[in-house]
């Protein structure tokens, strides 16, 4: 019977497994495929997870605080008409005053309510004010730039943008 004696030398040519070895490299191959899903992340993934980084504010609340002048512009080259507009505005000024924690009070987009909402960086190093929440979040306000004396912020929704324009600040009696 030559084709007997060819399967047991079939046999004999691989490498023979005990069923206790077998079942370790199963068990092993069954933990890498439930695990290496979870140890995987795409761009995406990532760069939603960096812009949700919470970071310290590039600057204190204090900085916010006080009496400000305030007008706000769509197109960039009306930005200096602007600042002189918000200074015009001092005569009625708007109060940002601490907050009865860590922030600041403000209103928020389409609300005449005063809100506490805090100051937030993220791991790109932009600032915003806002509820608690990861940083960017659409009712945020990004502040695009801030001194002591003039500060500029849009809103993060792209409608309330698109509204109310870029803000700007200028703090009265400076």
């Amino acid at each position: 019977m030559p084709f007997a004696s060819l399967t047991i030398e079939a046999d004999a040519a691989r490498p023979a497994l005990s069923h206790p070895g077998l079942n370790l490299i199963l068990t092993i191959a069954g933990i890498v495929t439930l695990i290496a899903p979870g140890c995987t992340v795409t761009s995406d993934e990532a760069s939603l997870s960096a812009a949700s980084v919470t970071a310290p504010a590039a600057f204190g609340r204090e900085r916010l605080i006080g009496r400000w002048g305030i007008a706000s512009f769509h197109n960039d080259k009306d930005r200096r008409r602007t600042e002189s507009e918000a200074r015009a505005q001092c005569s009625l000024p708007y109060v940002i005053a601490k907050g009865p924690t860590d922030g600041v009070m403000m209103h928020v987009a389409d609300d005449a309510k005063l809100y506490e909402l805090r100051l937030k960086g993220d791991a790109a190093g932009k600032a915003y004010v806002g509820f608690e929440a990861p940083p960017g979040d659409p009712q945020d306000r990004e502040i695009l730039s801030a001194t002591d004396r003039l500060m500029t912020m849009r809103f993060v929704d792209p409608d309330a943008n698109r509204r109310y324009g870029t803000f700007v600040y200028v703090r009265c009696g400076a």
